[in-house]
């Protein structure tokens, strides 16, 4: 079986740095902040550029949808062994009240647009941690998902996903074409090698927008506010058992 596979890529803040309120209390502070490839999106690249290695995978396009510095998001992407990209631009100002709602419908129509066989996605984005857009897109095309996929392998045109629940691992076998969301233990990202750098800046970055694929973004809530967690109170240390059964009682604890 030779599968087409498409994978979604985020660009988000780093993963290091401090994330601060911004004053108008509306969202965090992006200007000027280092910004990367959503690290679950690595995985599911990684996984992606595996597949092809075992000439399972004719063909890996990877899709970011956002502001136009998503191409450096894709250039990474296809530095690590994707074929080619498709940015889907979102102005800035916009993306902020973009949902995973319009994302899975603009990956949907590419998902048919493209002839894909499987959709790849981290299973959430550390920015809003939302994990809903695998799930909306699988919903969307109506294909068979397997979500928080920490292996996966195909057998006789089915896909058998090893999946990460509460109680454990849960093994599921899924008809194709089908949704995946990678999990962290899935496989390890490969670092780009400085030719495969150079040979990405020459790989096509189509670009495209949501009206290209009939998909209207606008926004179906509002932010109120964010701010920051309350800060918690500095712990102390007791001396004794009965020091710490006083310090509970008065917590309300015991």
């Amino acid at each position: 079986m030779s599968l087409r596979v498409l994978v979604g890529v985020k660009r988000v803040i780093d993963y290091a740095v401090k994330i601060r309120v911004r004053p108008d209390k509306l969202g965090v502070v992006t200007d000027g902040v280092k910004h990367s490839m959503n690290p679950f999106d690595e995985i599911a690249v990684e996984e992606a550029v595996r597949l092809k290695e075992k000439k399972i995978a004719k063909e890996i396009i990877a899709i970011s949808c956002g502001p136009p510095k998503c191409q450096e998001t894709l250039r990474t992407a296809l530095a690590m062994g994707v074929d080619r990209g498709i940015h889907v631009e979102i102005p800035d100002a916009e993306f902020q009240n973009v949902l995973p709602f319009h994302i899975s419908k603009i990956l949907a129509k590419i998902a048919q647009d493209e002839q894909a066989d499987l959709l790849i996605l981290g299973k959430q984005a550390i920015d809003d941690d939302c994990n809903q857009t695998g799930q909306m897109t699988a919903a969307h095309l109506d294909w068979a998902q397997g979500a928080f996929a920490s292996e996966i392998t195909l057998d006789d045109g089915h896909l058998v996903v090893v999946r990460e629940v509460d109680g454990g691992l849960e093994t599921i076998r899924i008809k194709m074409p089908a949704v995946v969301t990678a999990d962290l233990r899935l496989n390890e990202p490969r670092y780009a090698t400085l030719p495969n750098i150079m040979k990405a800046k020459k790989k096509p970055i189509a670009k495209k927008t949501p009206a290209d694929f009939g998909v209207d973004i606008t926004p179906k809530i509002e932010i109120i506010k964010v701010e920051d967690p309350p800060v918690r109170d500095a712990g102390v240390k007791v001396e004794t058992v009965e020091d710490l059964i006083g310090k509970l009682k008065e917590a309300g604890v015991v």
